[in-house]
């Protein structure tokens, strides 16, 4: 489908390339954390949940796409992580690998000509921390949704949304490991053997799937639950 195609009908078409957009680019980086995850990745929350490099990384990536994509919009986010931990003694190592991963994979993508310092990563991981409420905007994102999963190497995703004045408008679901044959079976030869899916709907729009690095979207069904 063409962006031309895609704007047809949908009055929320520029968010959801953003999103889209911001997803993508945060999956690759957990795509490259996840390969070569280190126990020194691994941080814990005062409740014992694994944090990895990935969920600040990602969150860094998603707040920075959207203000950059959107920058006529009033920005805010609710998202999982605040640079706390991030800002404390003994956190020096694991920002600067941070940082330096943000920074790859701006380059490697090369829609951006910047490089962020570690006072800007921490800056942008604070960015996530609006109260939301049920007037204006707000994204909310999951950085990783499914840590033990991607600890595992297994599945786990990149989970963005949308409020406008408490509706929900907008999802984009990035999924890394998932082969997007999987995604349906009445068509899975189209879709080769590919790995990363993906998913997205917009409010009266339906919801589509393509992959991860991008292709022609197909409308995608989910089955009924009996």
């Amino acid at each position: 489908m063409s962006q031309a195609t895609e704007v047809v009908g949908n009055p929320y078409a520029a968010e959801l390339a953003a999103a889209k957009k911001a997803v993508a680019l945060a999956a690759r980086l957990c795509q490259r954390v996840q390969r070569s995850i280190l126990h020194s990745d691994i941080q814990s929350k005062a409740d014992k949940t694994p944090v990895t490099v990935a969920d600040y990384g990602s969150q860094v990536l998603v707040c920075l796409v959207l203000k950059k994509e959107l920058p006529s919009h009033s920005f805010s986010i609710i998202a999982e992580e605040d640079s706390k931990d991030l800002r404390e003694d003994g956190a020096q190592e694991i920002i600067e690998h941070i940082t330096t991963l943000i920074n790859e994979t701006i380059v490697n993508d090369g829609s951006y000509n910047m490089s962020l310092s570690k006072e800007d990563v921490l800056s942008a991981i604070d960015g996530g921390k609006s109260e939301g409420g049920p007037s204006g905007r707000h994204w909310i994102l999951d950085p990783i949704d499914g840590t033990k999963g991607f600890i595992r190497g297994d599945q786990y995703a990149v989970a963005l949304g949308l409020l406008d004045e408490g509706k929900v408008v907008l999802g984009v679901l990035g999924c890394p490991n998932l082969p997007l044959k999987s995604t349906n079976k009445n068509n899975s030869s189209s879709f080769g053997d590919r790995i990363g899916s993906l998913f997205f709907a917009t409010i009266g729009c339906g919801a589509q799937v393509e992959a991860l690095e991008g292709s022609e979207p197909q409308k995608h069904h989910t089955p009924s639950v009996i």
